[in-house]
């Protein structure tokens, strides 16, 4: 190792070593998290220095190491970049790995030889026509016998990519595929937070948040070499059923608007009609007579359903990347109006109830009919009352969402 070889970073916990011979000015940056693979290592990055040469690019190898064993020193005697960091989760060691990474095009994937990185020119072709994100797929490439587990093969992966696409509107076909690409930018824009599993989904629903030009590749899906297990394997039979709730836990966290907005509209719409109808009095349509008991039932569910779809906008708010979904809440619900709108359904809502409450004084304090108008309009009125004050507050919040999301994504 040279004198300059081992370069200090500003976290004293973290140690960048770097090989003798180094690439000046990359522009692809293939960005491997690694753990005790010392099996595989010097020949992975074999391979992606083969990969590099026949995809004609410029590029650096950067291994992400906490390992306990050889991992390290053998990667960096093989000609890549090895930033040393603690143990503490996939997604994170991406996150470390952002300060140290040098090219505009950005590779991920496993150091465990089963993705084949002698094959990476498809990456390095769609971001030179201009896409953001590449995803890998082991779908329309191949997966070798014995190199994905029939469970993961058959139901994991293929139903958990069916439920992103329907959550998202997306089309991908293997939303699993270890081995991606991104822009730098766009890496540095999407803020990744998980530190675990959940990473690889995170970055698939922000890359439809983010409006990405995304686009997919085959690649080539390899079994394990003899001798090593893989990290679910040595973690335990549980792990790969741990990793695949965080992932779905992540898809409904990211994509919470899914089920409350289009079900909200129409829980708001059913409930509205229920309540509204029987305004002045029972009404009868065919066999069915919507009395006080129904309105009640229909002013439930118009509560619930007009939460949901606020809450639902606020969601859309926060994960918003572009803007538009921004523009458009406040379009729509711009604050002076709002403000004034939700006092007016207030108003509304108390006069409502007046014929109600004078009733109840004339009676001497009781109410002596259950189908008296009043009622009804009084129940209308609830209604309104209720919708006013919801709108007022969901107004601060959304007001205040787009403020702090403006701030935080501007940094």
């Amino acid at each position: 190792m040279s004198q300059v070889a081992v370069q200090r970073t500003e976290e004293p916990e973290l140690q960048l070593l770097i090989p003798d011979a180094d690439v000046d000015d990359p522009e692809l940056s293939i960005v491997i998290p690694a753990l005790n693979e010392e099996l595989t290592i010097t020949e992975f990055v074999r391979w992606c220095r083969e990969g590099i040469e026949a995809a004609g690019v410029r590029g650096e190898i950067l291994i992400v190491d906490s390992s306990g064993d050889s991992t390290a020193t053998l990667a960096r005697d093989a000609g890549a970049r090895v930033l040393r960091v603690p143990k503490r989760g996939l997604g994170r060691a991406y996150m470390d790995a952002i300060p140290y990474i040098r090219g505009r095009w950005v590779l991920m994937g496993d150091a465990d030889c089963t993705y084949d990185f002698r094959q990476l020119a498809p990456f390095v072709e769609r971001f030179r026509e201009g896409y953001e994100y590449v995803m890998g797929s082991r779908w329309l490439g191949s997966i070798e016998e014995g190199a994905m587990p029939w469970l993961h093969q058959k139901l994991g992966t293929p139903v958990t990519t069916w439920i992103l696409n329907r959550l998202y509107s997306s089309r991908f076909t293997d939303i699993h595929c270890g081995m991606r690409g991104i822009t730098f930018d766009a890496l540095v824009r999407m803020g990744l937070q998980s530190e675990s599993w959940e990473y690889a989904s995170e970055m698939v629903l922000k890359s439809v948040h983010m409006d990405l030009r995304t686009a997919e590749v085959p690649v080539t899906f390899l079994k394990d070499r003899e001798g090593r297990l893989s990290h679910h394997k040595r973690a335990g039979w549980f792990s790969p059923w741990q990793a695949a709730w965080i992932n779905l836990r992540a898809m409904f966290v990211y994509g919470a608007d899914f089920f409350v907005l289009k079900p909200g509209i129409v829980f708001c719409s059913l409930g509205l009609i229920l309540t509204l109808l029987p305004s002045f009095g029972d009404l009868t349509l065919g066999t069915v007579t919507l009395s006080l008991n129904w309105q009640f039932l229909g002013l439930a569910v118009f509560v619930v359903g007009l939460q949901a779809f606020f809450l639902a906008c606020i969601a859309q708010v926060l994960f918003d990347y572009t803007g538009r979904k921004r523009e458009r809440w406040l379009r729509l619900f711009p604050y002076t109006r709002t403000v004034l709108a939700a006092v007016g359904l207030v108003l509304l809502g108390m006069g409502l109830g007046v014929p109600l409450v004078v009733a109840y004084v004339n009676n001497d304090y009781a109410l002596t009919s259950a189908n008296l108008p009043q009622d009804h309009l009084a129940v209308t009125g609830l209604a309104a009352a209720i919708a006013g004050a919801q709108l007022f507050v969901f107004t601060l919040l959304l007001h205040g969402a787009v403020l702090a999301t403006a701030k935080s994504r501007s940094r």
